[in-house]
């Protein structure tokens, strides 16, 4: 009997897991600039601070990623990909390359 309790509790702490960290947007500037611009990200900058709904009436002709909290993200680096931030009130935050 005490082995099926320890087993038990054992089993049910298992399932308690903790969630995976949530995915922060950098604390930069909230659109690149310069040389940084490797995706041509400057010309959406108008859109942060907007409802993430609004990049459904943007045509971008180039790899975009929209993460929103709790994503999971791949840390594969595309200089050329655009990448926007949404925060949890459903606005952009950011856009960054890569």
């Amino acid at each position: 009997m005490r082995v099926t309790v320890g087993i038990a509790a054992l089993c049910a702490l298992a399932a308690c897991s903790t969630r995976p960290p949530a995915i922060v947007a950098p604390s930069v500037d909230p659109v690149p600039v310069g040389a940084a611009d490797t995706c041509g990200a400057t010309p959406y900058g108008y859109l942060v601070g907007q409802d993430a709904t609004a990049l459904e009436r943007v045509l971008i002709l180039r790899q975009v990623r929209v993460i929103r909290p709790g994503d999971a993200v791949t840390e594969d680096l595309r200089p050329e990909r655009i990448n926007f931030y949404i925060g949890a009130d459903e606005s952009i935050r950011t856009i960054t390359c890569g």
